[in-house]
């Protein structure tokens, strides 16, 4: 899937089902960057693992965390609603897979959990961190993470 496909198709429909204030250039940058990283907009299923949808959530780490934390919960049942999945773990997760809006969706709620800011476009290296952080990756790829980082500014700040 190319990133203009993703845009289209996932991200810019999620970012629609959210609060306006989440739908930020920093936002998709990282959205971008997070999902070449973790599947390359390849594999909605984990290569070898458990994770689903492109930006690889596993069912007890960020799907639950999307729908339990405080600052996520309510927009992640509107989302849910809207998409016709029960906001529930055992729902959600499965839907991931096939459901690329409500997978971006919940990108964008996992990065709304985090207390910091999004980095600025540019930030490479604070936008690293601010993944590491909470997407705590089991089998981190620094050495990867510059270019699809470039790539997602370059889409998104043409």
């Amino acid at each position: 899937m190319t990133l203009k496909e993703i845009i289209a198709g996932g991200i810019n429909p999620a970012l629609a089902l959210l609060p306006a204030k989440m739908d930020t250039a920093s936002a998709r940058i990282m959205l971008l960057a997070i999902g070449l990283q973790e599947s390359r907009f390849l594999h909605r299923r984990q290569v070898g693992g458990p994770a689903r949808g492109f930006w690889q959530f596993e069912q007890s780490g960020g799907v639950r965390g999307v729908l339990t934390h405080s600052a996520s919960r309510d927009f992640a049942n509107a989302v849910c609603a809207a998409r016709g999945v029960e906001p529930v773990t055992a729902a959600v997760y499965p839907a991931l897979e096939t459901d690329d809006v409500l997978a971006a969706a919940f990108a964008r709620l996992l990065l709304w959990t985090d207390a910091g800011r999004l980095p600025s476009a540019g930030d490479a290296q604070g936008a690293w961190i601010l993944y590491t952080r909470t997407w705590r990756p089991g089998k981190p790829h620094p050495q990867t993470w510059s270019a699809v980082y470039v790539q997602a500014v370059a889409e998104v700040n043409p």
